[in-house]
């Protein structure tokens, strides 16, 4: 009996444990993970927005860059996804939009998304990092730039993928009308360099939506 009380009561504490270390993430702090970018990302911890979601009045819209190739997104957590031809390899642009109080804030995924590198001297990216923020028309914007050995995001993968080196991500997170926006483009760090105008172009061109 008393060895059974003792293994039951463990049981019951850890499970208390568990519960507390939940509601406390759902309370807040750390954002949602998304997608880094790659073609095989997923989202297990947010769910997709409604169909109607990011349109109309509460859309951004952007001119895309001559040269990027729209491609039909792979989830209905990107309005948007373009494949950026380059001599060192492709890169991927993607617009994400998780709807009205998901993705966290703009700080937090800054450095979540910097913290996916490792520098040349062994450091997180976060350490190496370039972050601006900039006023598109009445639209905030925050842009971070950070390049190195890219570990991988969030995937639903037994195996993560391994190390890429010499890669670079240019990203913007840009406050829409009811939620944030996020355009990430991710790929081997000469094709993103040789892309950097073109990005600045794109994030210069966004505007709100109109009223259907």
């Amino acid at each position: 009996m008393g060895r059974h009380f003792v293994i039951s009561l463990a049981l019951c504490l850890l499970l208390a444990t568990a519960c507390r270390e939940q509601q406390d993430s759902s309370a807040g702090g750390a954002p949602p993970p998304h997608p880094p970018g790659g073609p095989s990302a997923t989202t297990p911890m947010v769910q997709p927005p409604p169909p109607d979601a990011g349109t109309g009045a509460a859309a951004l819209t952007w001119t895309v860059p001559e040269g990027w190739v729209s491609e039909t997104p792979s989830s209905a957590m990107r309005k948007a996804q373009y494949r950026v031809p380059g001599e060192a390899g492709d890169a991927e642009c993607v617009v994400f939009y998780f709807g009205p109080g998901e993705g966290g804030n703009a700080e937090a995924n800054a450095q979540r998304w910097a913290d996916q590198f490792t520098l040349p001297d062994g450091r997180p990216g976060s350490a190496g990092m370039k972050v601006e923020n900039r006023k598109v028309g009445d639209i905030d914007v925050v842009v971070v730039q950070v390049g190195g050995t890219h570990q991988g995001g969030f995937r639903m993968q037994k195996t993560p993928p391994p190390p890429e080196p010499d890669q670079m991500l240019v990203a913007a997170i840009a406050r829409g009308p009811d939620a944030n926006w996020f355009i990430k483009l991710l790929g081997p760090a000469a094709t993103v360099e040789s892309q950097l105008a073109a990005f600045d172009e794109l994030v210069g061109s966004l505007k709100r939506g109109e009223s259907p």
